[in-house]
């Protein structure tokens, strides 16, 4: 195992470094309550990301104190044990918030070990969980040990934990059930029959819930956008193209018009695709059924009818959660509305399978 190998000479060598270091040699980490002492050179020695922080002497750590972000203090301790012991702790509650802490600090041998032991407490009651961290944290083998799991015990749908991840992690399940080839609705959707799986369905994301909180809001036509701000503009346009089309895709998902214009006006890639599902900004307007955002991204050359990686286009998206204002945008702009999903279903299918009545007529008239 070279890549632990070379980490375990590095920290030989910072290690080393400690003597005589001095007080400089120690930083303070701080997740809540919790305050960890540890030397700067040992930190950086396993993770980029310390070492990153400490050569660029960024505000917290040229002050001694970092703060560390979406760690618990337990948590935080074992990341610090293992920057000096290179010893992955055996400890089952802990390994998925693990997993998350060295993939933030970029220790990967201790990722590794976190995911193998994920996959060894696979069990009903985890399996859920454990996909969505997989596919958010790109953990391969988790992942496909987590949807084979999965494919073997399909109780895990019934799970109150699989209607968690469906409310909190809607994409990452919309990813997992691709990889599962059934349809979310077989999982959590009361209106499937008889509870079963849905013949020629795709994915179906969001399953279970006719309205995301966004559908409840008001309409977006309404909304005031002003002019996007000038600095703002500058400031998108010192960003990679990389980051801007992230950017955009948040805006989008978020529904923030202004940050949508703003990104547009700074030469942003409108068919800029997310790692995970292949989604468009356009996909996740639809999804929100923010029509005032679907519109501007359509206005700036969105193509309406782009496929994400199991052939839904933003028509599909509209049309299983009944955004009908979207879904006319879309029409307006020459949205295919033939286009089959990878499982044959088209938007049309959609609306029906989810008795979106206008919807439906929408999409059978001229």
């Amino acid at each position: 195992m070279p890549a632990v190998t070379e980490v375990q000479n590095t920290t030989t060598e910072a290690l080393a470094a400690l003597v005589d270091g001095g007080e400089g040699s120690l930083v303070t980490l701080v997740a809540g309550e919790t305050r960890v002492a540890a030397h700067r050179a040992v930190l950086a020695a396993a993770s980029p990301v310390f070492e990153a922080m400490f050569a660029h002497d960024m505000l917290e750590a040229s002050c001694g104190q970092v703060s560390i972000d979406d760690v618990e203090g337990p948590v935080l301790r074992l990341l610090v044990a293992y920057t000096y012991t290179l010893q992955a702790p055996q400890l089952p509650d802990t390994a998925a918030q693990l997993l998350v802490a060295a993939d933030k600090y970029g220790l990967s041998a201790l990722k590794a070990a976190c995911e193998r032991q994920l996959i060894s407490q696979l069990a009903v009651e985890t399996a859920a969980a454990t996909a969505v961290t997989a596919v958010r944290h790109s953990c391969p083998d988790a992942t496909r040990a987590a949807v084979a799991f999965i494919k073997d015990h399909l109780q895990v749908v019934a799970t109150p934990d699989w209607a968690d991840a469906v409310l909190e992690y809607p994409q990452e399940v919309i990813e997992v059930c691709s990889m599962l080839g059934e349809p979310p609705a077989e999982a959590s959707s009361p209106t499937a029959t008889g509870g079963g799986s849905t013949p020629n369905s795709d994915r179906q994301p969001h399953s279970g819930h006719s309205q995301t909180p966004a559908a409840a809001a008001p309409p977006t036509s309404a909304r005031h956008t002003p002019p996007p701000d000038d600095a703002a503009v500058s400031h998108f346009r010192s960003l990679s193209d990389a980051e801007r089309g992230r950017r955009l895709r948040e805006a989008a998902k978020e529904g923030a018009v202004e940050e949508v214009r703003a990104l547009l006006v700074a030469g942003v890639d409108v068919m800029a695709r997310g790692e995970v599902g292949g989604l468009t900004a356009l996909h996740w307007a639809a999804e929100r059924g923010d029509a005032a955002v679907v519109r501007l991204l359509l206005s700036a050359a969105s193509d309406p009818s782009a496929r994400d990686r199991v052939g839904m286009t933003p028509l599909h998206l509209v049309a299983y959660f009944g955004h009908t204002e979207a879904a006319a945008a879309l029409l307006q702009a020459g949205a295919d509305r033939g286009v089959r999903a990878n499982k044959g279903n088209t938007a049309l299918d959609f609306a029906r399978l989810q008795n979106r009545q206008q919807l439906v007529e929408m999409l059978t008239g001229p």
